[in-house]
Formats: C-alpha cells, sequence, structure tokens
C-alpha cells in the first residue's frame, strides 16, 4: 500500500521553510490556523502571521495590500470560503489589479467528509478559473504540493492552490520537481487517455491498473495546472489515443472536464467521459461514502473508460 500523506501538513511546513528563506514571506488565516496548518508558520514567525478571524473578506483584502507592499502573502482558509465567500473581493483586489497574493486553499471537493454540504466546495475551480491572471493548482499528493507553493512562491502573480482534507497516496517519488502549467505523464497507454487531478489521479492510477487485465490499456495523465492548462499534452493525448476521460472531485461544469473539452473541441474532437460531481450537492457522510455515492471512485473511471472506448469503435 502507497504512504498516505497530510498534503495540508506538507504546505504548513514548506511555508515556514520559504519564510526562512525570504523576510518578505508573511501567511494569513481566517481562525483555521489548526487545520490549514498555518500555525507551522505562526509558531517561528508570530510577527509575520495575521489571524484575521471568521472575516474571509477582510483577509483577501489586507493580503492585497500587503502584495501592494512588497510583501509575498500567503492567504488560508477552507475552499468553501475561499473564493465562495469573498469572490467579488479577490476579483476586484487580487485579479484586476494582478497583485502577488497567494491563496493556498484546504479542505476541497467533498472528501471533507461529515461537514456537509455547506463545507464543501464543488464550485470553486468554476469561480477562480474564471478570472484573469490567476494561476491554479491543484496537487495530486504532498510531493507535488511542496513543490507547488515553492513555485508559488518565485512566482510573481496570483496563484490559487486547492489542497484536500484527507491524507492521500503518494504518487511522486522525492526526486519529482513541479513544472508550472505542465501535465505529467503518469502512465503510459495507447488505447485511451485518462485526465485527473487531485485525489482523483490515484483513483485514475488504479483503474488503469484493473483495466490493463481486461486489456484495455490506459495512459493516465495528472493536469496539476488547471491554469495556464497544457493545451499541447491534451491535444497529443486526443491525437495519440482518440478518446479521453476527466476526474475531478468538482462539479461537472466548470472545472477539469469543461476546460479540457474546449481544447478538445477546438483542436482534435473526439469521444469524452468526464467523471465528476453531477448538477447536484452532496450530503454529509465518510468521505469514502461520500466518493463512493457521487461516482468519484476508481470504479467509476473505468465504467467512463469502457464508455468512451466503445464510442470510439473498438
Amino acid at each position: 500500500m502507497l504512504q498516505e500523506v497530510s498534503l495540508r501538513e506538507a504546505y504548513g511546513k514548506t511555508l515556514v521553510e520559504l519564510g526562512r528563506e525570504n523576510s518578505d514571506i508573511v501567511a494569513l488565516d481566517a481562525d483555521l490556523s489548526r487545520s490549514t496548518m498555518t500555525h507551522f508558520f505562526a509558531g517561528e514567525f508570530p510577527e509575520r502571521f495575521f489571524d484575521c478571524g471568521i472575516a474571509e473578506q477582510n483577509m483577501v483584502s489586507i493580503a492585497a495590500g500587503l502584495a501592494a507592499s512588497g510583501k509575498i502573502p500567503f492567504a488560508s482558509t477552507f475552499a468553501v470560503f475561499v473564493p465562495g465567500r469573498c469572490f467579488d473581493q479577490i476579483r476586484m483586489s487580487i485579479a484586476q489589479p494582478g497583485l502577488n497574493v497567494k491563496l493556498v486553499v484546504t479542505h476541497g471537493g467533498i472528501s471533507v467528509g461529515e461537514d456537509g454540504t455547506s463545507h464543501q466546495s464543488i464550485e470553486d475551480l468554476a469561480l477562480i478559473t474564471s478570472l484573469p491572471g490567476f494561476t491554479v493548482v491543484v496537487p495530486a499528493d504532498a510531493i507535488e504540493t511542496a513543490q507547488a507553493v515553492k513555485v508559488a512562491a518565485s512566482s510573481y502573480g496570483p496563484f490559487y492552490i486547492r489542497l484536500c482534507r484527507p491524507k492521500m497516496p503518494l504518487v511522486y517519488n522525492d526526486d519529482y520537481r513541479f513544472n508550472l502549467g505542465k501535465a505529467v505523464t503518469m502512465k503510459r497507454g495507447e488505447e485511451v487517455t485518462v485526465i485527473a487531478i487531485g485525489i482523483m489521479v490515484a483513483a485514475a492510477l488504479k483503474a488503469a491498473d484493473n483495466l490493463k487485465r481486461e486489456g484495455i490499456d490506459c495512459c493516465v495523465l495528472n493536469m496539476p495546472t488547471l491554469k495556464p492548462i497544457d493545451e499541447a499534452i491534451i491535444i497529443k493525448a486526443a491525437a495519440d489515443t482518440g478518446a479521453i476521460v476527466t476526474a475531478e472531485e468538482h462539479l461537472e461544469h466548470g472545472g477539469l472536464g469543461s476546460l479540457i473539452a474546449q481544447v478538445v473541441a477546438k483542436y482534435h474532437p473526439v469521444p469524452m467521459g468526464f467523471v465528476a460531481i453531477k448538477d447536484t450537492y452532496a450530503k454529509s457522510g465518510k468521505a469514502g461514502e461520500l466518493l463512493q455515492r457521487y461516482g468519484l471512485t476508481a470504479k467509476d473511471i473505468e465504467q467512463a473508460v469502457r464508455a468512451v472506448v466503445k464510442r470510439k469503435g473498438r
């Protein structure tokens, strides 16, 4: 079994490393530092940590002000609150002036489990990718998270990094290096391409192994950068395999599937399948139960692959 590691903890500890290297890095939180793991930074750099309380709109505005003053602010809370509660502040104060603010959010998707519908962020990627100038990243494991946070710190401009609540299997080795704007080929295959993000990458790899036993050869891509998206590899996947399935812990509308479908339709149309949350809000329950109920498992990816391969005319 693959080792499971917290993406949130990887973020918190990486932020401390960056803080030691660069005194301009500051951190902000909205009364959730124990959950977002920014408490590591607060413990070492209390003078550079700002707990804004349950006031996400104010946190975003303060982060924008700090960025305008030359600081590199990392602002964190749950994904349901940013961008959900403060979209206008993000749009007006960060996106339009193009300020150097890093929004690193946790508890994305429905895998927050028992916290329920009110805390399940399933629209955030649609919202944040709609904003010009934002870079949007959804890491697949703790190793990729640490690398993405480092790249964000060294890259000028607004970032949105979405992390999940549960610990996730490591899909990379320690020598992995995140390449902004580029997909990663996790498994080569010739018959169909599965493109996944976040917690669905591990599920996609499991699905590919299971389908191999049925004689279906899957290519698996991790698309950690949603914006700017890697158009070249999408076009190549469509041309090489002739069918694409996307997998994401987000609504089917406006997320990974929508972004990839735009590229496919424009440059190389092929049959596509979409493993995502349909037009509904999820209920409360254990993370694994919710993922199963709302069709976000390896078995759901396998079913979608079989369907597109059939449409392809196998």
